[in-house]
């Protein structure tokens, strides 16, 4: 079926919002990029709890962390907020925010490094983690030749000014359908690497744990590196201090080479999801806990079911 054009009064509106952008963007990038992730953490640590996502995040809390009290979660929703809003702010000055600007220390570099040099395969994943775009950066600056996927907006002007944004530092940015899905294909085939986020819900996903309950995870990262005999390489953003972090770049993740194919993906989400919840313990308060990361009848369920044993990463 053929795409329904936009109306001219959408496209209208659709410039309106991108005006919007610019004028915050705007603002941002003309502030020190400390102030900007300071103003902008103030700000959503004193909003967020006013929206709706407030509720969601607080679920989330409650059943990844049924042992913790509220006070406890209290302090991490504080804080995440102020993550959130600090990501955000630093958003539109991510070229200021790199391994060589001296803002970001990246740890087993020396990784990168074996993968430029041998030229790999890689698919990278990681998860929305203090500044999530800190990981495309570092990879950029290491001298990867990697394909950033991401999820486009529905209005077409902001997402070019995104998209545009990201190449002042050198990142390709492609949302994984159509034309471009078939671009990261031959990517991988040609020994460049790709990077994906894998930590929020997928609908068409894999029911693997996630926390003590089933979520559903794209099964994408892992069908890739098993089909393209692929290195599945985890990152993770950590903020040390305002607007400075760490890239780590961890171990692979061992894949499976049964003959079962279906067994194999599955036994990698797996893998992949006992990754990320291990960062999240490690800092829960720089999760994006926004996101309704399980499905409707695991929020309704009035206890938290008794927690199954985390797969093992390696």
């Amino acid at each position: 079926m053929a795409k329904r054009q936009a109306s001219p009064a959408q496209h209208l509106l659709w410039r309106i919002e991108a005006l919007g952008f610019d004028a915050i963007n705007g603002l941002f990038r003309l502030l020190p990029v400390d102030w900007a992730s300071a103003f902008g953490g103030w700000l959503l640590k004193t909003i967020g709890p006013l929206n709706s996502a407030h509720r969601t995040a607080a679920r989330n809390l409650e059943m990844a962390f049924p042992e913790k009290d509220e006070a406890w979660r209290r302090r991490v929703l504080k804080a995440q907020w102020e993550n959130v809003g600090r990501a955000f702010a630093e958003f539109p000055s991510m070229d200021r925010l790199r391994p060589e600007t001296g803002r970001v220390e990246l740890v087993n570099g020396e990784r990168l490094e074996e993968i430029r040099v041998n030229r790999e395969p890689v698919v990278f994943i990681s998860g929305h983690f203090s500044n999530w775009e800190v990981m495309p950066a570092a990879i950029m600056a290491a001298g990867v030749e990697c394909l950033i996927t991401y999820r486009a907006t529905n209005n077409p002007y902001v997402d070019k000014r995104i998209r545009e944004g990201r190449a002042r530092y050198g990142v390709r940015l492609f949302a994984p359908k159509g034309e471009s899905a078939r671009e990261l294909m031959e990517a991988l085939r040609q020994g460049e690497s790709v990077a994906l986020m894998n930590d929020q819900k997928f609908n068409a996903g894999l029911p693997v744990p996630f926390f003590g309950h089933i979520a559903y995870t794209a099964p994408g990262p892992t069908r890739m590196a098993l089909k393209y005999d692929a290195v599945l390489q985890p990152m993770s953003v950590q903020r040390t201090k305002g607007a400075r972090f760490r890239a780590v770049v961890h171990e692979p993740i061992r894949l499976e080479h049964t003959g079962d194919r279906a067994a194999d993906i599955e036994a990698g989400v797996r893998k992949v999801n006992a990754f990320m919840e291990e960062r999240i313990r490690e800092r829960p308060d720089e999760w994006f806990w926004v996101h309704k990361r399980w499905p409707n009848e695991v929020y309704k369920a009035p206890t938290a079911p008794e927690r199954p044993a985390a797969d093992p990463v390696a």
